[in-house]
């Protein structure tokens, strides 16, 4: 069964029992949804990831967790790949069912090839340049914060959100991550604005309108929490 919805969660979040309970309260089967989690600098190193990935299971009361991700590279070298060890051996055992990164810059992403591990299924992140290597090497890139943290005000927004029907601003930036072939992680409490994060299969941005909206990228300018693409 291919999952129809897709939940991102993670330790430092404090949100996985919470998640998983929704999810059973909801009536939805395990296997209609897809979820993630995370593991964050603190936990890193072999033994402590094996715990935090128990820790995660039991949190949730779940048999597997479908994405466990790497929330952030700031542990250092040795601890990165010994906690991405730890993960790839959950995965082996049927707890994990794909293992990737958050925040993690070319370098970081090039020493897990360097010691002959397969690479992540995910890199989660906040900035674009990077995207090109995720595309080459097929990783999945999910963005998060895809909503230039409800800075929506641009003249070029309005323009194609009238253009399309009315839409919402935030419509159509989601939909351009749609179509640049990103998996956006759209974040609200709102149910009106959750439903509406979903109605963005009816409709397609023309090329020039793509083209508007590229031009629009802030680069590392727009990266105003983690910045790790530089750490060592």
């Amino acid at each position: 069964m291919v999952p129809q919805s897709h939940i991102d969660s993670a330790q430092a979040y404090r949100n996985e029992a919470h998640v998983a309970e929704a999810v059973r309260e909801s009536g939805i089967d395990r296997n209609e949804v897809f979820i993630t989690t995370k593991v964050i600098s603190k936990f890193h190193g072999y033994d402590r990831t094996v715990k935090a990935i128990e820790a995660s299971l039991d949190s949730m009361k779940f048999d597997y967790i479908d994405l466990f991700l790497i929330h952030d590279p700031h542990a250092g070298k040795v601890k990165r790949l010994e906690t991405y060890k730890a993960l790839l051996e959950a995965k082996a055992a049927g707890k994990i069912r794909s293992v990737g990164v958050s925040n993690y810059g070319i370098h970081h992403l090039e020493e897990i090839v360097e010691a002959g591990l397969e690479t992540p299924s995910v890199n989660q992140i906040e900035q674009r340049p990077i995207v090109e290597y995720c595309k080459k090497h097929d990783i999945v890139v999910q963005a998060y914060s895809p909503l230039i943290r409800s800075d929506l005000g641009h003249p070029v927004f309005k323009e194609l959100a009238a253009k399309y029907g009315n839409r919402d601003p935030a419509q159509i930036v989601l939909r351009w991550s749609l179509q640049k072939g990103f998996v956006p992680l759209p974040k609200s409490a709102n149910p009106d604005r959750i439903k509406s994060n979903t109605l963005l299969y009816d409709f397609a941005l023309s090329d020039e309108d793509m083209a508007k909206l590229d031009a629009l990228d802030k680069g590392k300018e727009g990266a105003v929490t983690w910045n790790c693409v530089d750490v060592p």
